[in-house]
């Protein structure tokens, strides 16, 4: 696996605004990482204001990473002539954290209706890496149907599931090592991600 250094981060309306931050944050201090595509949709901006006390759109990178952004590029979601909705765009892969019902299904039937969905179809249809971290519970028939659809079509699903055996004392801590096995999965290891070590 080539290693990424242009990738697509896209935040939705779905609860976990933490792991996003974290995510975002992450990918800002990878050296590797030389250019972010960041879209927010308009449900993730109600989200991000209740659960991060975030608000508007303007200077959106930075209120989330809380200095200025290096390589970050913010788009809207409505922009569907942005960069990463055109197949010709050298982009590496796309990371959906959190990623709704609503952004699953639009996904899963090819949609593209907005710039995540659009975006989303260009890495189906290039062969690239895209993650959906599906967040919502319990999952439905429709959920797990549009889930199986998303990864017969080459989407990777990565539910937002955070793990426990390394005794996480903080949402964050939590937020941050499950956010370090999505890195690892596209190719971005972390160094202070926490490995298994059996006795």
């Amino acid at each position: 696996m080539n290693v990424p250094s242009n990738l697509t981060l896209a935040i939705t309306g779905a609860s976990g605004s933490v792991f996003a931050a974290e995510m975002l944050r992450l990918l800002e201090a990878d050296a590797r990482v030389t250019k972010i595509n960041l879209v927010v949709s308009e449900s993730a901006l109600r989200v991000l204001a209740e659960e991060l006390q975030l608000s508007g759109r303007t200077a959106l990178p930075e209120k989330l990473l809380g200095h200025a952004s290096v390589k970050t590029q913010h788009h809207a979601d409505p922009d569907i002539g942005a960069n990463i909705a055109s197949g010709s765009y050298p982009s590496d892969g796309m990371i959906v954290l959190p990623c709704s019902m609503g952004t699953l299904a639009g996904i899963a039937h090819g949609m593209a209706s907005n710039l995540i969905e659009r975006a989303a179809d260009v890495c189906l249809k290039e062969a690239r890496p895209l993650i959906l971290c599906v967040r919502e519970t319990p999952f439905n028939k429709i959920h797990l149907r549009n889930m199986t659809l998303a990864a017969d079509a080459g989407a990777t699903l990565y539910p937002v599931m955070p793990a426990f055996y390394n005794q996480p004392q903080t949402s964050a801590e939590m937020a941050g090592q499950f956010v370090r096995r999505v890195l690892g999965h596209i190719g971005l290891p972390q160094a202070d991600a926490f490995k298994w070590q059996a006795d």
